[in-house]
């Protein structure tokens, strides 16, 4: 009685964890040095033609904050749409979906990248030069307006040398200017981690099989 009991429980979080994921919208929270945000993200059945993994966000709201720069929960107003813009001819891993927000200062090459790409089993590289990769986003991340006409860039850095969970960053900028760059943002809970938790349920679920 105790083992299907077990295998009952566990059963049913495994089927919590692939509803979250096969549902129309995702909420994470992140933070890090000033910054935080909680975001409902919207995605349909469209991926990107590189990367049949990501999944496209059609939509985004929630709050965000910036104490760096004296945001306080601003209303997210709305996703910034993907323009397929080219990337570096030396870069071959960049998604079909890669976009760019022209920034007149502030930034390497006068503008954001993004994709609005969310990967459920975390990021692959994608970019030539950058080997680091994992995450719910990848390095281009999503970029979004809040209610004072600002944009901001939320991204995945990607698992490092030394770390176990990817480290994210975000930008906030307008048209002219860069406002804001910080790293070492964290999503709570991180996605990979409950993937991690499906899989050790799955060989509890093994297990209890074996013993029955």
């Amino acid at each position: 009685m105790r083992h299907k009991f077990l295998y009952s429980a566990a059963a049913l979080l495994l089927a919590s964890l692939t509803s979250q994921a096969n549902a129309s919208t995702y909420q994470l929270s992140f933070g890090g040095p000033g910054v935080s945000g909680a975001l409902t993200l919207t995605y349909g059945a469209g991926t990107d033609s590189k990367y049949p993994q990501a999944t496209e966000i059609t939509a985004i709201n929630g709050l965000f904050t910036d104490t760096n720069i004296g945001i306080v929960n601003a209303t997210i107003t709305g996703i910034v749409p993907i323009n397929h813009a080219a990337p570096e001819a030396t870069n071959l891993l960049a998604p079909n979906d890669f976009s760019k927000f022209p920034v007149a200062v502030g930034t390497m090459d006068g503008s954001l990248s993004y994709d609005n790409l969310i990967y459920f089993g975390g990021s692959p590289q994608t970019a030539s030069d950058y080997p680091f990769h994992g995450g719910i986003l990848d390095i281009y991340g999503l970029l979004f307006t809040i209610n004072n006409g600002d944009v901001v860039n939320f991204w995945s850095n990607g698992i490092t040398p030394g770390t176990t969970l990817p480290d994210y960053g975000v930008a906030v900028a307008t048209s002219a200017t860069t406002l804001d760059y910080t790293g070492g943002v964290a999503i709570t809970p991180e996605p990979s981690t409950l993937l991690m938790l499906g899989t050790g349920l799955s060989g509890l679920i093994v297990t209890l099989k074996r013993k029955v």
